[in-house]
């Protein structure tokens, strides 16, 4: 039994991604590694009972211990708070745990032997830096009722307030405020710069600067200014960076090898981060890795709660979900605490973990997400593929 120094932080979630969360807790951490868990209930049910607090709890305790562990948990649309009878549209866990600790989202591909990649032209992972704060995730939205005219107002603390004028409405609609802030920003392109010289990968940052003159420009102004900074540095390590407008930068990657950071802002961050996993071969295969400037990480999988395979679960029905990204969530936390509490052992546990995932796909063993891309078939064999718990059982028995 591996004992870990420090505590982690234990975040648990919702659907089908909670029943994978328990199962890989008992088949795969407890029973070879002895760690302390700081846990917090981030299902949609306790985060409603407690006001969401328990999310901002669980913020704060990453703060104290470093490092965090997060199961993919449900953001309410409006639809979903007469479902489960909420008290309001809670906010997003995520976009409350990044804007608290202000970090910078690295999501990558989790790469298979015998998995085909759907883009033929890929050949290396593609990273996606996100920017973990503000834009819509931090947005004040308004339905308006009927004409009338909407304004952005700034008041600074002395002098006359400047007014402009968003919209004259005829009629209803919908209007919605975003923001950011030069140290968030500068952050974000330190830690990408930071990441492609350990990496020694080559940076990409995209925006739409044509049509966002202000907002996008502000982003892509402070990029060149810091990569001009670290520009001896990126040329030491043979690395380059470009800026492109993010329609151009899509049409290119999908021709790219690989091989680079795509640094992206918070909302385009969230979207290319599902085409890129699902280019590479499924949602179920990436990592998502959250770094604060103060040194503090939280690891996921970058999927969501796998919805319509829980219903099916509830009904007793045989699932075949695709755990892989849950547990690099584990074996990423776990190496990281082993890497800060200086902790060999609990890193090559970590190693282990990871390769006995690895190896049990290379071998054949599969969920029926990945069989269907090895057999280009929407409906595979049945004998291609096991069930979610088949799966963890497979990776079990590799680790003993």
């Amino acid at each position: 039994m591996i004992k870990a120094k420090n505590p982690l932080v234990e975040m648990d979630g919702d659907q089908m991604t909670r029943v994978i969360w328990k199962l890989v807790k008992e088949k795969l951490i407890a029973p070879f590694v002895d760690i302390p868990l700081e846990y917090y209930d981030l299902g949609l049910g306790h985060r409603d009972q407690t006001e969401d607090k328990v999310t901002h709890d669980a913020a704060l305790a990453i703060k104290r211990h470093k490092v965090g562990v997060k199961c993919a948990t449900i953001t309410p649309s409006i639809a979903q708070v007469q479902e489960y009878h909420l008290k309001k549209a809670w906010v997003s866990p995520n976009g409350t745990i990044r804007s608290e600790l202000d970090g910078t989202v690295f999501r990558k591909p989790i790469l298979a032997k015998g998995i085909p990649v759907a883009v033929r032209s890929w050949k290396k992972p593609i990273v996606i830096g996100r920017h973990a704060y503000g834009d819509i995730y931090k947005a004040t939205e308004l339905a308006v009722p009927g004409p009338g005219k909407v304004e952005l107002v700034y008041t600074p603390a002395s002098g006359a307030p400047e007014r402009r004028t968003i919209h004259e409405f005829k009629g209803p609609g919908v209007v919605m405020g975003i923001h950011n802030t030069e140290k968030s920003v500068r952050s974000f392109a330190r830690a990408c710069i930071r990441y492609a010289l350990d990496q020694k990968i080559d940076l990409w940052f995209s925006s739409k600067d044509t049509i966002s003159k202000t907002y996008h420009t502000f982003f892509k102004n402070i990029f060149a200014e810091e990569t001009a900074a670290h520009a001896a540095e990126m040329a030491q390590a043979g690395i380059h960076y470009r800026y492109l407008l993010i329609d151009d930068a899509v049409a290119q990657m999908m021709k790219h090898e690989g091989g680079i950071i795509w640094a992206l802002m918070n909302y385009d961050g969230d979207v290319q981060s599902d085409m890129v996993a699902a280019g590479f071969g499924s949602l179920g295969m990436m990592t998502s890795e959250l770094v604060s400037p103060d040194g503090c990480y939280e690891f996921e999988a970058a999927h969501g709660t796998v919805a319509r395979h829980y219903k099916d679960h509830v009904a007793g029905k045989p699932t075949s979900t695709n755990s892989v990204a849950t547990i690099f969530a584990w074996s990423g936390a776990l190496r990281k605490r082993g890497q800060l509490d200086a902790t060999p052992e609990l890193c090559a546990f970590a190693d282990r973990l990871e390769k006995a995932v690895l190896d049990a796909i290379t071998e054949g063993t599969m969920t029926r997400d990945l069989a269907r891309l090895t057999h280009e078939t929407a409906d595979p064999p049945r004998e291609s593929w096991v069930t979610t718990e088949g799966f963890i059982e497979a990776v079990a028995k590799r680790l003993t």
